[in-house]
């Protein structure tokens, strides 16, 4: 459809009108010259540096002020202190004629100590990451901005920070198509760092139910093992998460020896430790709790014995169902042995 046919009703009365106007549109254009035009330091009257390391981003002051209210009241709207007006004191006629003929004197001297408004300013941002914080000055001097899963919680935690509803809702709206089995541990990570912030719940919610429908996807996965200890935990402890138990000491036996090679001096077995309490170890065959885990010397030994027991218990259950309840005859024991 020609875009000439989506005007506005007013510029097609117009066009009625005045047959010889036409209205052009290139959007795209002035897109990539905004992008130009935020990527050079010269051009630009305003730096922040962002995040831990200090990264510089340049932006132009004008551009952010009409787009953000916040961003207005930051760079243009310096902070008054607030003092209890005194009442001016009397003075006389002569120093009053002296201080009328000195106010020119005085004010270019004024003016002269006061900042420009063309000065390059250079504030400190440390709420959000560079790459977070660079993707939202892209977005509001050109008004696009690529989404992806890594930095998606911190954008839409800055778009709601400052004030730009249209990017906060984007954001919301692609979290729906992009919670997946590759991109779930990312999501959880960034949200380590932009936890106090209210959009963080809301996403960190919807990214928990996906893990428990896909537990032993997700567990199996090699970036599992750069989650927080705590997020860790948490997954763990869920009683939604649908994984075997084995799955969930598999994944924690991971995670540790990853944190072990970045922290040398830890034992793993004391980290191990910190996830026991989340795993049913009665619920895993006791070949594989003889086979797999016991060897590893990582499981206290009455952990195992315990779990052991209660299968043993459950056998003996079984067992005595079988029992002909007329004659109290017991069935086979390789019968009951299938059953079990």
């Amino acid at each position: 459809m020609p875009d000439s046919l989506l005007l506005p009703a007013s510029y097609v009365a117009m066009a009625e009108a005045e047959p010889d106007l036409s209205t052009f549109e290139n959007k795209t254009g002035l897109a990539e010259d905004m992008k130009f035009l935020a990527s050079m330091p010269e051009l630009c009257d305003v730096t922040f540096l962002v995040g831990d390391t200090r990264e510089p981003v340049c932006a132009v002051k004008a551009v952010l002020a009409a787009r953000s209210r916040v961003f207005h009241k930051m760079l243009y709207q310096a902070p008054s202190p607030q003092r209890k007006k005194e009442p001016p004191p009397r003075e006389n006629k002569l120093r009053l004629f002296l201080k009328r003929s000195s106010e020119p004197l005085l004010n270019l001297q004024n003016q002269s100590q006061q900042p420009s408004a063309q000065q390059h300013q250079t504030l400190i941002i440390e709420e959000f990451e560079p790459d977070v914080f660079r993707q939202l000055i892209e977005y509001i001097h050109t008004g696009c901005v690529t989404l992806q899963p890594r930095t998606l919680l911190g954008v839409m935690n800055a778009a709601d920070y400052y004030g730009l509803d249209e990017l906060r809702r984007a954001c919301a709206g692609f979290v729906q198509c992009c919670i997946n089995v590759d991109t779930v541990c990312a999501l959880l990570a960034s949200a380590e760092r932009y936890i106090q912030y209210k959009c963080t719940k809301s996403l960190v919610q919807k990214v928990l139910e996906f893990v428990d429908e896909h537990g032993n996807e997700v567990l199996n996965l090699g970036s599992f093992t750069l989650l927080p200890q705590h997020v860790v935990r948490l997954i763990l402890a869920r009683d939604e998460l649908q994984a075997d138990e084995f799955t969930k000491f598999q994944a924690a036996l991971m995670w540790g020896k990853k944190y072990c090679d970045n922290n040398p001096s830890t034992s793993l077995k004391d980290v191990i430790g910190n996830f026991l309490e989340y795993i049913q170890f009665h619920k895993i065959p006791a070949n594989v709790l003889m086979r797999e885990i016991h060897p590893l010397g990582l499981v206290p030994y009455h952990i195992i014995m315990n779990a052991l027991a209660y299968q043993v218990q459950q056998f003996i259950s079984i067992y005595c169902v079988f029992v002909n309840q007329n004659t109290y005859e017991p069935v086979h024991l390789d019968i009951c042995l299938n059953q079990w």
